[in-house]
């Protein structure tokens, strides 16, 4: 496959990508004014929270205290969410990333034994909810046989004493010494991230809840910080977006925002060959119109799901724009299974029948509500 008369990022020339896929039939799509992007790589996502809206009355403490309170004063939203079949929620979250461009996620929570036939979900790693949360995490955390895998936990997830005081607590019962993971962390100290490989941060998830966020700027000097959407029970649906509210915080540099959803995830995870383009990775990649007038990190950051034109995940074709569709009929691409939906007024293709998936969604839940239409 060829990509013709693309820019990549940081450099302002126009270059041809040479895509080596899993088909023999030679493609060659050329664009006019298009970025060409790594896929993204989401390293917190609950996959079968993605079909509820944000819930939260107010700002809280600690997550103990969000979940009392939306337990109580969400009882109905949060049933009627659940009545969908749990197969058709992690559907509909592996759409939502792959609408954005993310062509990894890590799904944090029990085993999934879905296909990944439309991005890689990463599971390599144990799942701990939180010490609050899982009576067991002890017991999870010192099984013998795991000591040498990564264990992910949702910690320090708070602005009070005992959220920082939990965080202690886990370190002094590693005593394995197993490569931790943490989410959120925005009651963690530099001295606390050093027990720590990495930490991911969900900033907009964080302002949501608790008006605050991990001090990155110190916590990055201990550990690799890497970068999360949460669901969308607290957080936008759209990573770009969470990406924008990161950058204006201004707690990190753009290159350094922008290696949080490629390389150093794909490190930190043990994804060898995601993550950047080079003939040595893998063909995970994104497409997108170039914001007029901008350049550099500002096209980058500026990039919204509607501007996106072509998804590749491991060298397949997941979701063409539109404006794609004469090319790619005129080599006589299959089309059969690919469905037309509409994001923001801009017609995108989509691999698998997204509009059927939403529709039978409705039949359990008429309220559920998407960030796309069918086209």
């Amino acid at each position: 496959m060829q990509l013709r008369n693309v820019h990549i990022v940081e450099q302002e020339a126009t270059k041809d990508l040479h895509i080596a896929g899993d088909r023999s039939a030679p493609i060659s799509l050329s664009f006019e004014n298009a970025i060409a992007l790594p896929g993204l790589i989401n390293s917190h996502d609950h996959l079968d929270f993605d079909l509820f809206p944000r819930l939260g009355n107010r700002m809280y403490d600690s997550y103990t205290e969000w979940g009392t309170d939306i337990h109580q004063a969400e009882k109905e939203n949060i049933a009627s969410v659940l009545r969908i079949p749990r197969e058709l929620r992690i559907r509909w979250g592996i759409y939502k990333n792959l609408l954005a461009g993310v062509t990894s996620v890590v799904h944090h929570g029990a085993w999934l034994d879905t296909p990944q036939d439309l991005i890689s979900i990463v599971q390599n790693a144990e799942s701990i909810h939180s010490i609050s949360g899982e009576k067991g995490w002890r017991r999870k955390l010192l099984h013998p046989f795991r000591r040498h895998r990564q264990l992910v936990i949702h910690i320090g997830e708070g602005t009070t004493p005992a959220c920082a005081k939990e965080i202690s607590q886990l370190i002094r019962w590693n005593v394995f010494r197993r490569p931790l993971i943490g989410i959120h962390g925005i009651a963690m100290t530099e001295k606390q991230a050093a027990a720590f490989d990495g930490l991911v941060w969900c900033p907009d998830s964080n302002y949501f809840l608790y008006g605050k966020t991990a001090d990155i700027q110190q916590l990055r000097r201990r550990t690799t910080i890497v970068f999360g959407t949460d669901s969308t029970l607290t957080a936008s649906w759209d990573i770009w977006q969470q990406l924008r509210l990161a950058r204006e915080l201004k707690m990190t540099d753009d290159s350094a925002l922008w290696e949080m959803v490629t390389t150093g995830p794909a490190r930190l995870w043990g994804l060898d060959h995601c993550g950047a383009i080079g003939e040595d990775r893998t063909a995970d990649l994104v497409i997108a119109t170039r914001p007029p007038n901008a350049t550099g990190w500002n096209a980058v950051f500026a990039v919204k799901p509607r501007d996106i034109l072509l998804v590749l995940h491991q060298g397949n074709i997941r979701l063409f724009d539109a404006s794609l569709y004469n090319q790619l009929s005129n080599l006589a691409w299959p089309m059969k299974d690919f469905y037309a939906i509409a994001i923001d007024g801009r017609i995108k293709y989509i691999q698998g029948d997204l509009p059927g998936l939403m529709r039978e969604i409705q039949t359990y839940h008429p309220n559920a509500s998407f960030p796309v239409t069918s086209g």
